[in-house]
């Protein structure tokens, strides 16, 4: 049999965390046939992408309740996160309106707005988001005001919330930390808010979001599948998450195809 590529066996440990709490390297380097230093290493890479916790003899899966800080989060996956953010931009049209909110991936399609151009007014609260784009005249940013979360690298708090009930948009932007079956969920609960009065605002919502993010429920749901209109990503769900995206009407876009 063939040992995996790393990758290959980063995407299994992830896999054997969403069934079981905690997994043993021993047990991981038997099942990929490797030295239990390389899943060591792997765990390790695992781990400051903020997707697992290293444990004693292993690794256990994340809190629900917790998430690395924004700065570690746009550092990881970028090539996956880049293609989805161009895929993303390739569906706005000029002169629409659009809601982004502060995420790595929503990052991504900002400065993949910002290379094309298209006469765009943009409502956000993150302050990457807003840097980005401010970097072409021919997009017209608006910066929610509110309570500056250093770790998010965004605005956030009860005036947030009401600055966003005053406007109206065509797109709302989104990403997530984990979307499941049972919906679009995160660990950072001024952030689902703020998710919520964007989705409410806008005509139309597409969430951004990677593979390492499918399955994954954390503590707060931001709405259930039926509120999105469309998911970009950059590989296809799992068949039982794909099916109930189809069923709720979300058009599933994969970057790169």
């Amino acid at each position: 049999m063939s040992r995996l590529r790393k990758r290959d066996r980063q995407e299994q440990i992830l896999l054997a965390l969403r069934h079981h709490p905690h997994v043993r390297t021993s047990d991981l380097a038997a099942q990929f046939g490797v030295s239990t230093e390389t899943v060591r290493r792997d765990v390790n890479a695992l781990s400051h992408e903020g997707l697992i916790q290293r444990a004693y003899g292993g690794a256990a899966a994340k809190p629900m309740g917790a998430q690395p800080p924004f700065g570690e989060r746009d550092r990881a996956r970028t090539e996956e996160r880049a293609r989805i953010g161009r895929s993303a931009a390739e569906i706005v049209r000029p002169g629409e309106v659009l809601a982004i909110d502060a995420g790595s991936t929503t990052h991504q399609l900002a400065l993949s707005l910002a290379a094309i151009g298209k006469e765009l007014t943009v409502l956000t609260n993150s302050l990457a988001v807003a840097t980005a784009l401010g970097r072409n005249d021919t997009i017209h940013v608006v910066m929610c005001p509110g309570d500056f979360m250093s770790e998010e690298a965004g605005v956030y708090g009860p005036e947030t919330l009401d600055f966003l009930s005053r406007y109206n948009a065509n797109r709302a932007f989104i990403g997530c930390s984990g979307v499941s079956t049972k919906g679009v969920t995160d660990a950072n609960l001024a952030a689902v808010a703020v998710k919520r009065a964007m989705i409410r605002q806008s005509r139309e919502t597409c969430l951004l979001v990677d593979h390492s993010k499918f399955g994954v429920e954390l503590v707060a749901t931001v709405e259930p599948l039926s509120a999105l209109n469309g998911l970009v990503t950059d590989r296809p769900p799992p068949m039982q998450l794909q099916e109930a995206l189809q069923r709720s009407g979300a058009t599933i876009r994969i970057a790169g195809r």
